[in-house]
């Protein structure tokens, strides 16, 4: 998740005028809020061995608002980015309300019910499937590094990973990442030391060189983060709409990342009150994020879903006792700012593998359904489709051109809500699959549709199981009913 933590700030953090001090203390806080996030979720939300962390389906929101007029004509960059940083709060501090009344309410788990096996097929695929370009394209801004981090990562987890030359532990199967990681940096590092960089292209270099000095150098030593350090979050109509549009993407794709890790950590699908609780704890890290001021704002990473699958390991007590390293490593900001000098195309080469992972474990849904049945095909097809081709088309345009995006209207507001709807695969999936698997033929194909299979886990008493999954610590179910 170092990949997503360091990513977002660092796209973001320069466009509203901060310095690379300023970028470091971001990653800090994202990184902070990544484990708090991580630890509410795993203990109150939905119990499922997932990781929170930043979300780029905030990106066009925050890139509206960085492009406000009242913000673009303050000359002191400073100044600018902490006004800029001020408005995101206000706006994720309001948008945080749907998660959390949508979720507490079970609101969202009633409209779980529209979901069946057909229908999240194509979502939780996309989940994964829709990130492609984080995938071979970054791998490709850097081949020597990306290449063989894909190669490594592949022969140890799945060719050596029956070899246990320690103490019979199957350290190839259990620790790739670690093991892969640490080879490719310190080759990458050794490249960057020996000059093969010295000459390449800018964008080479930004993707391949290991020495960020000046992030390290930025970074305090030590610094805790706490709430309203930028100053008082400011509030405009127009951002928080924007950014509302946002917060539904990241509650339909963490709706899929809780399916596909409760089926790789071999759960019972999440009955629709864990799924409502679970976005509700969500809302409250969204909340958090706001008050902290990480400049974006939580979601389930797909990347540490796939991770469950890769390793076979799915305790939520280790997900926990890692969430306890986000938060230290986050007080300690030359440790982030050393985390930051990793090459992104290494973290490109895992997601070709992870999000892979994560996009077969949605077609296995397909399982059952009866796919001879043409139904289920046409909207399995046209689900997997759009989900992708809809997204592409609207990546293509720059998303600082007013007049260039899709929605081009006078409300910038508007634009970057539909703007955003419209650029998440697993969005524009689920808008499609749900919507033509509840019109279609309905009566006749409630078996086609695996219906009989999937009903069963809608109730928390459906399936006996569940409460071993999904009961809340200490006894606590009896202030959250399971209703």
């Amino acid at each position: 998740m170092l990949g997503t933590t360091v990513m977002i700030p660092s796209a973001l953090v320069p466009l509203m005028g901060g310095s690379y001090h300023d970028k470091a203390i971001v990653i800090q806080h994202l990184l902070f809020a990544s484990g708090w996030n991580t630890i509410l979720q795993t203990f109150c939300g939905t119990r499922l061995p997932v990781v929170m962390g930043g979300s780029y389906a905030y990106y066009i929101p925050v890139l509206y608002i960085i492009g406000d007029s009242s913000l673009q004509q303050i000359s002191d960059p400073h100044e600018r980015f902490l006004q800029t940083m001020q408005a995101i709060q206000g706006a994720l501090i309001v948008a945080s309300i749907i998660p959390i009344f949508l979720g507490f309410s079970k609101i969202w788990g009633i409209f779980s019910r529209f979901f069946s096996p057909l229908g999240m097929a194509p979502v939780v695929g996309l989940a994964g499937l829709g990130l492609y370009n984080r995938g071979f394209p970054a791998v490709g801004n850097c081949v020597e590094i990306g290449i063989p981090m894909l190669l490594i990562v592949i022969v140890l987890s799945q060719y050596l990973k029956h070899i246990r030359p320690v103490a019979d532990i199957p350290i190839f199967e259990r620790f790739p990442i670690l093991i892969c990681v640490t080879i490719i940096w310190v080759y990458s590092h050794i490249l960057t030391s020996a000059g093969a960089y010295k000459n390449a292209p800018d964008t080479t270099q930004d993707s391949c060189r290991t020495d960020r000095a000046h992030i390290i150098s930025s970074a305090p030593w030590f610094r805790a983060p706490y709430p309203g350090q930028w100053g008082p979050p400011t509030f405009h109509p127009g951002h928080i709409f924007a950014m509302m549009s946002a917060v539904l993407v990241s509650m339909i794709e963490s709706t899929a990342a809780y399916k596909a890790a409760s089926r790789l950590a071999i759960a019972t699908p999440p009955p629709a009150y864990v799924l409502s609780r679970g976005i509700g704890w969500q809302g409250l890290g969204i909340l958090s994020d706001a008050l902290i001021g990480t400049g974006t704002a939580s979601t389930v990473l797909v990347e540490n879903v796939g991770l469950l699958g890769l390793t076979k390991v799915g305790s939520r007590r280790v997900v926990e006792v890692s969430a306890g390293f986000m938060i230290f490593f986050s007080f300690l900001g030359k440790f982030g700012a050393l985390f930051a000098s990793i090459p992104f195309p290494i973290f490109a080469g895992l997601y070709c593998v992870l999000f892979g992972i994560v996009g077969s474990v949605g077609l296995s849904f397909l399982q059952f359904t009866n796919m001879n049945s043409m139904r289920n095909l046409f909207i399995t097809g046209i689900s997997l489709f759009l989900g992708i081709s809809v997204p592409q088309y609207f990546n293509e345009f720059s998303l600082f051109s007013r007049h260039n995006l899709p929605f081009h209207t006078h409300a910038g507001w508007f634009n970057a809500f539909f703007n955003t709807i419209f650029s998440s695969p697993p969005t524009v999936g689920l808008i499609v699959a749900v919507v033509l698997d509840n019109t279609l033929e309905v009566e006749k194909s409630k078996k086609d549709r695996g219906m009989p299979w999937w009903a069963k886990f809608r109730t928390f008493r459906g399936d006996n199981r569940n409460e071993e999954f999904y009961s809340l610590p200490f006894n606590l179910n009896r202030c959250c009913p399971t209703t």
